[in-house]
C-alpha cells in the first residue's frame, strides 16, 4: 500500500499523537490537495486546527457510523482494531491502515533506503533494536534506528530517497504494528523475535489474539529470515515455510555460557562488563549478533563494540545515589515477568520493590508465588492494580519472609521504601509490571517523575542515544 493509491480516497486520520502527526506530514507532502477528516481527542483538537489546513476536518467524536463514512482510515498504533468502533467501521467496507504499512509500502516499491531488520518481542525489543543500529554504525555502516523506540518511520520517510539513504533499517515494532509489516506486502530481509509473555490484553482481548499479532511479523510478513529465541517455548515451535530460520540461544549458534558468550564451539568474548543489565539483555546481544550475520556479515569482530554502548533509559538504569540508598528506573517494565528479571539483577542486594500501575487483567499469581523463595527485603504495591497484586503478595509474606506495605501513589511509595531500607541503605527498585496511565501520560513520565523524587535531573536520565541515521 503506497500513500499515492490514497489520492482520491475518502481518507480519515484517527488518532493525534506523534505517529498520527506523522502520518499527516507524509501524506500532506505527497498528496497536497487530498480531502482529510482527523479523528482525536478535544485536547489535541486545538493542536491540530492550528495547522490552518483548509482540507484537513477536525472532529473529536470517531462514531461507528462517522468512521464508516471512509474508504481507507490510517490510525495511531495505540487505536485498537478491536474497539467496537473500529469493529463496526471494518463491517461497513473501512479500511484500517497504520503508518508502518504506509513506509514499509513505500520502501517496497521505490526499493530503496537500505535493508530492513525489524525486532519485536514482549520485553527488550529497545534495547535489542538500539544495540543492532550501534553495532553496525560501529562496523562502518551508515544505519537508521526508527519505528516504536521514539521515531516514526514516516517520520524518516524522506530518508529512503536520499542521496545517502540507510544501508540497514534497525525497526522496533510493537505488537501494535507488527500487523502492518504483513499488510504492507513487504518483506523484511531480517525479522527477530525475542520472547513472548502476556501483554498488551486490553488492546489485543486476550492473551491468545496477542500471542497471534505479535506473531504476524513472522506469518504475515513472511521475512526472508527469522531470527528466533530457542529458548521461547512459543517461538521454538513455530514452522515458517516462507522463512529461513536462524536461532540463538541454542549451542549451535549465538549464545551464552554464564557470563561468557559463545559461537557454537567457539568462546568469543566475556560479557560480565557489558553496559546490558541482566542475563536477559546480554542473551539479547546473541540475537543482535545473530542478526548481524543474517545480512551477510561477520558479527564476531563487532561484539567487543558493544562496550560503548550506551543503555536505554527506564530499562534497568541506575540513576544515582542518596544517602546510602541506589535508585534504579525500571519504569518500562510492563509485565511481572520484566519485574522477575529486574529482581535477578540485584539478587543478593537489599531491595525495596515498587509494583503496580494500570490494570490490563494481567494474571500476578506467578509473580506471588515467585516471592516465596526470591523476595526482596520490602515490596510496596501501588497504583489501579496495587490491591490485586497485594492481596496475591499477602498470601505468601510469611514464607517469602518480605514486608509489604500499600502506597497511594509513587511518592508515597518512594517513601515507604526508603523507611523500608532503614540506615543500612540499599536499593529502591522501581519495576511497577504494569502500564502507567492514569497519572502519568507513558512510563518515561513516571520515569522522570521517580527520578525527580529520589533528587536528580528528570531530564539528565531521558535522552535515548542513536534514535536516526548515523
Amino acid at each position: 500500500m503506497r500513500i499515492s493509491q490514497l489520492d482520491g480516497k475518502r481518507v480519515a486520520l484517527w488518532g493525534w499523537g506523534r505517529e498520527g502527526r506523522a502520518a499527516y506530514h507524509a501524506i500532506r507532502a505527497r498528496l497536497p490537495q487530498l480531502e482529510l477528516t482527523l479523528f482525536c481527542s478535544p485536547d489535541e483538537a486545538a493542536d491540530a486546527r492550528g495547522l490552518h489546513d483548509a482540507r484537513l476536518l477536525v472532529e473529536t467524536a470517531a462514531t461507528a457510523e462517522r468512521l464508516g463514512g471512509f474508504e481507507w482510515i490510517v490510525k495511531s498504533p495505540g487505536i485498537s482494531p478491536y474497539r467496537a468502533e473500529a469493529l463496526a467501521a471494518a463491517e461497513q467496507g473501512a479500511r484500517l491502515i497504520g503508518g508502518t504499512a504506509l513506509w514499509f509500502g513505500e520502501q517496497a516499491a521505490t526499493r530503496a533506503g537500505g535493508r530492513t531488520v525489524c525486532v519485536t518481542g514482549t520485553k527488550g525489543k529497545s534495547t535489542t533494536t538500539s544495540l543492532l543500529a550501534h553495532l553496525l554504525r560501529a562496523g562502518g555502516h551508515r544505519t537508521a534506528l526508527a519505528g516504536n523506540i521514539g521515531l516514526p518511520l514516516l517520520e524518516a520517510l524522506d530518508a529512503l530517497e536520499s542521496p545517502q539513504p540507510p544501508q540497514f533499517w534497525a525497526i522496533e515494532l510493537s505488537s501494535y504494528q507488527t500487523g502492518d509489516v504483513g499488510v504492507s506486502g513487504a518483506r523484511p530481509d531480517v525479522a527477530v523475535a525475542l520472547n513472548l509473555y502476556p501483554e498488551h490484553l486490553d488492546w489485543h482481548g486476550s492473551q491468545a489474539r496477542y500471542v497471534e499479532d505479535k506473531l504476524r511479523l513472522l506469518t504475515q510478513a513472511r521475512p526472508r529470515i527469522a531470527v528466533l529465541n530457542a529458548a521461547d517455548p512459543v517461538l521454538s515451535a513455530l514452522r515458517l515455510p516462507d522463512s529461513e530460520i536462524r536461532w540463538f540461544g541454542d549451542a549451535a549458534g549465538w549464545h551464552l555460557r554464564g557470563d561468557a558468550l559463545w559461537r557454537g564451539e567457539r568462546e568469543v568474548m566475556d560479557t560480565a562488563s557489558l553496559p546490558l543489565p541482566g542475563r536477559h539483555n546480554r542473551g539479547n546481544l546473541c540475537a543482535v549478533l545473530t542478526a548481524i550475520e543474517a545480512l551477510g556479515l561477520d558479527a564476531a569482530p563487532l561484539a567487543p563494540a558493544a562496550a560503548s554502548f550506551r543503555p536505554l533509559p527506564n530499562r534497568l538504569q541506575p540513576i544515582g545515589e542518596n544517602d546510602g540508598v541506589a535508585y534504579v528506573n525500571d519504569s518500562i517494565s510492563t509485565t511481572p515477568h520484566a519485574t522477575l528479571a529486574a529482581l535477578d539483577c540485584y539478587a543478593g542486594r537489599r531491595i525495596a520493590l515498587l509494583v503496580g500501575g494500570h490494570d490490563r487483567g494481567i494474571d500476578w499469581q506467578g509473580f506471588a508465588e515467585a516471592m516465596r523463595t526470591r523476595a526482596p527485603l520490602a515490596i510496596v504495591t501501588m497504583g489501579e492494580n496495587g490491591p490485586r497484586i497485594h492481596a496475591l503478595l499477602e498470601a505468601v509474606a510469611g514464607e517469602g519472609g518480605f514486608a509489604l506495605s500499600a502506597a497511594r501513589d509513587l511518592a508515597d511509595a518512594m517513601q515507604q521504601a526508603r523507611a523500608a531500607l532503614g540506615a543500612q541503605g540499599g536499593v529502591v527498585l522501581l519495576s511497577p509490571g504494569a502500564p502507567s496511565f492514569g497519572p502519568y501520560r507513558d512510563y518515561v513520565a513516571r520515569g522522570r517523575h521517580f527520578a525527580e523524587l529520589a533528587g536528580f535531573d528528570p531530564e539528565a536520565i531521558s535522552a535515548i542515544a542513536g534514535i536516526g541515521i548515523a
